[in-house]
């Protein structure tokens, strides 16, 4: 596993352009001197992975050695003030609320105190604070706070997997002729994460609402019934649709109300039933300032991912249990998939789809076999045969094939059954289905077919061992292959698949797939919709993005 190494910002020495220098060495050394005051340590946790290094280390570098070769000159202000590079750092580090970073982490209110300072001492500390302070505000947006892994490299492995490397990012600033547009570009540009940022300043609208009556949660509301807290209900609905609220005193929970409750369930991950019961109250006395941090925990993990994410590419959104199909920006599948049980989670990151396999062995994974077939052969020593599941002796290519029915599974150890390699050949019961969609990876997962279609009926599809189960797995083959130069088609793809013949199709080019985990996330239609968070993730990793 990638092991943290912890950092402060290390600025080396930075080579500036010949002009910057003699513009800078024109403000003559009075300034200079006083820039060599303020030349002190600022440190900032900067995060690079060090394979060989398990330890957390911290390396101390002056932010001085940013500004040798200026002389120790200043690279925003001037004797007569702060340029106008200078005021577009301090412009997006005053917004940084609306990319859902913690505004209070770039020292704004410092900046702003020295702006209007004409001494000398104030403007050679306002320098070394906005160069400080914008690497970190560029490392945060484009690449995400490193919090997280710091707290659980574990369970927030994505995070901030780049490295980082201070000097650059200042050496381009300098070169930049649009520095606001350089800015601009930092963010991930995709238009999964700027429909959250929109949906973030709707939010951040409603936060600043008066303070929400809890709705309380005693008996469910059918639709018919006159119930007390119908006006309450009515009232919430108009705000989180963005309306101003009315006074209705109603107490009918008539068809119109009805027709919102379902629209409100279906955009809170909820069963569209139009009961107003415990679930369906509960979302609605969730605060906007509530939703607000959610959406900003879906940011930050879009910062995590590539930022490319391809004009044509399948996305899986965990949380959701769906799968997207995308194509020029235009959205072509969404399709119910099966994910990882809690203790199996699926993992998120991304890769390449680069072939399917149409009637597929299943190779049954070492810890499968241990932890569930050994026990299922201990009470059944035709289980493996009754599936369809052939017995090998070992995982190499020279294993022999052995009768399980003849072993005395009761004498056989863990050790010794993670040495035998079990392969389901293919057909109806193979539990990969008809189709496998490969793109290798250090996880061993994949997206697959199921027989056991029923599952899909299920609201909280997580029963997997971390593969993705897709529902309509010959849609998704067609997507992958409708535009390849054999002109792949859903008749062609059932031909195979009738055969039972395995068969390795490739993807030219690969297809990115993006596995992700939001718990908030914007339909085609622009509207916002949150997810229970089935793995517990949200709380904690909040609580890392708000560490001061």
């Amino acid at each position: 596993m990638n092991i943290l190494k912890r950092v402060q910002i290390s600025l080396l020495v930075l080579v500036l352009p010949a002009a910057f220098v003699s513009a800078a060495q024109a403000q003559g050394p009075s300034l200079a001197e006083e820039m060599t005051r303020f030349l002190e340590c600022y440190p900032v946790e900067l995060v690079v992975r060090d394979q060989q290094n398990h330890a957390i280390r911290q390396k101390d570098v002056c932010l001085a050695t940013i500004y040798h070769e200026t002389g120790a000159q200043p690279l925003w202000v001037t004797a007569d003030g702060p340029g106008t590079r200078a005021a577009v750092i301090l412009k997006y580090l005053k917004n940084a609320a609306e990319e859902g970073l913690d505004a209070g982490s770039y020292e704004v209110e410092e900046i702003e105190a020295l702006w209007h300072d004409p001494s000398l001492s104030s403007l050679a500390r306002l320098d070394t604070l906005l160069t400080f302070n914008a690497v970190k505000y560029i490392h945060n947006v484009n690449q995400g706070e490193f919090e997280p892994y710091v707290v659980d490299p574990e369970l927030f492995a994505e995070a901030g997997k780049q490295q980082f490397t201070p000097v650059d990012i200042v050496e381009r600033m300098i070169a930049a002729t649009d520095l606001d547009r350089f800015f601009r570009q930092m963010p991930p540009q995709n238009m999964h994460y700027r429909a959250l940022k929109a949906g973030l300043a709707v939010y951040r609208n409603m936060e600043q609402s008066t303070a929400l009556e809890e709705i309380e949660r005693n008996t469910t509301i059918h639709p018919g019934d006159n119930d007390g807290r119908i006006p309450l209900i009515r009232g919430r609905l108009a705000l989180f649709a963005g309306r101003v609220p009315n006074q209705d005193e109603r107490t009918l929970y008539d068809d119109h109300l009805e027709e919102q409750i379902l629209l409100f369930q279906e955009l809170h991950g909820l069963q569209r039933d139009g009961l107003i019961g415990p679930q369906t109250i509960a979302a609605l006395n969730i605060s906007p300032a509530e939703r607000v941090e959610q959406i900003r925990v879906n940011m930050a993990r879009w910062r995590w991912q590539d930022h490319d994410i391809g004009e044509e590419y399948v996305l899986v959104n965990i949380a959701n249990f769906r799968l997207y199909a995308y194509r020029g920006g235009e959205l072509q599948l969404n399709i119910p998939v099966i994910v990882g049980q809690f203790q199996h989670q699926t993992p998120v990151f991304s890769d390449q789809i680069k072939y399917l396999e149409i009637n597929p062995f299943w190779n049954i994974p070492p810890s499968i076999a241990v932890n569930e077939k050994l026990s299922e052969l201990r009470e059944n020593p035709h289980s493996l045969v009754e599936k369809n599941i052939r017995l090998f002796s070992s995982w190499q290519e020279d294993g022999i094939e052995l009768d399980s029915t003849a072993i005395d599974w009761a004498g056989v150890t863990p050790g010794q059954m993670a040495r035998y390699k079990l392969r389901q050949d293919p057909g109806p019961s193979n539990a990969l289905g008809q189709l496998k969609f490969v793109f290798p990876n250090h996880y061993s997962v994949y997206l697959h077919d199921t027989p056991t279609k029923n599952l899909f009926t299920k609201e909280r599809r997580y029963f997997s061992h971390g593969c993705i189960r897709v529902s309509t797995p010959v849609q998704l083959a067609v997507f992958m292959l409708e535009e390849n130069e054999q002109s792949w088609n859903e008749a062609k793809i059932r031909e195979l698949i009738a055969s039972q013949k395995r068969k390795v199709l490739r993807i030219s080019p690969p297809l990115p797939v993006h596995l992700t985990y939001q718990t908030a996330w914007v339909d085609k239609n622009g509207r916002i919709h949150f997810n229970e968070d089935i793995y517990a993730r949200d709380k904690k990793l909040l609580k890392a993005l708000n560490i001061k």
